[in-house]
């Protein structure tokens, strides 16, 4: 139980400093849009469990040789995951539309300028893979057998997810509109997941390289999130 409550308190240290990054930069960061993030990111978990539970009934059991490995760790492990995020953050961006009295930021998406919508699905797409690491660090550690990958896994988790997250979220915000743009997005997301998989899991490769790989596509996939919220919208920490 301490080793558990130890990979949660890690997985759950980024998300105070997201929470005050986002608001020095003005987004209009209300607590409902942020706990909602959060939650699509800890059900996009969930999807993509259901998604990967049809690889395990169409292939069985057929786990060994380098092509099966890589195929787990970048299209069973990486392309599925971050297809579960684009499926909960589209979704959850829909819902904004719907009920934009409680998101005023979403009127960002109607506007002609995509910049506004990138920066919201960038952010939330932030939050989201913050939400998603926290919960497959629990679920992770709970079986855990070696608790130096089991630490490693929680103190890099979050940034990977958080960047994957980064990318997925623009690719959803913007794919009705930029489809080539999302595509190339969300693609670079399944590669750098599965880059980090393939490094965590192999022995040979030290336990530095992860966390590099995770904190650099993190600041790099930040700075596509800079721009500050649409004109118009409520200040930072408004009320719903």
């Amino acid at each position: 139980m301490w080793v558990l409550a130890l990979l949660l308190g890690v997985s759950a240290l980024p998300v105070l400093p997201a929470y005050f990054w986002l608001r020095a930069r003005k987004f209009p960061l209300t607590p409902l849009w942020f706990l909602l993030s959060l939650l699509a990111g800890a059900a996009s978990l969930f999807i993509a469990a259901l998604i990967q539970s049809r690889y395990t009934a169409l292939l069985g059991a057929r786990e060994s040789g380098f092509g099966m490995f890589v195929f787990h760790l970048f299209v069973r492990i990486a392309l599925t995951e971050e297809a579960g995020r684009g499926l909960a953050l589209f979704g959850f961006f829909c819902l904004m539309r719907a009920f934009k009295r409680a998101f005023p930021v979403s009127a960002c998406f109607d506007k002609e300028d995509l910049s506004g919508a990138a920066a919201l699905g960038g952010a939330t797409g932030l939050l989201a893979g913050l939400g998603f690491a926290l919960v497959e660090t629990a679920s992770y550690g709970t079986g855990a057998a070696d608790i130096t990958l089991a630490l490693t896994r929680s103190v890099t988790a979050a940034p990977l997810h958080g960047a994957c997250g980064i990318r997925v979220g623009m690719a959803a915000a913007l794919l009705g509109r930029r489809p080539v743009h999302s595509a190339l997005r969300f693609l670079s997301a399944a590669a750098l997941h599965g880059m980090y998989n393939f490094m965590v899991l192999n022995p040979r490769i030290p336990r530095a390289l992860p966390l590099i790989l995770a904190f650099l596509a993190l600041f790099s996939s930040l700075q596509a999130i800079k721009s500050p919220p649409p004109a118009g919208a409520p200040p930072a920490g408004a009320p719903d």
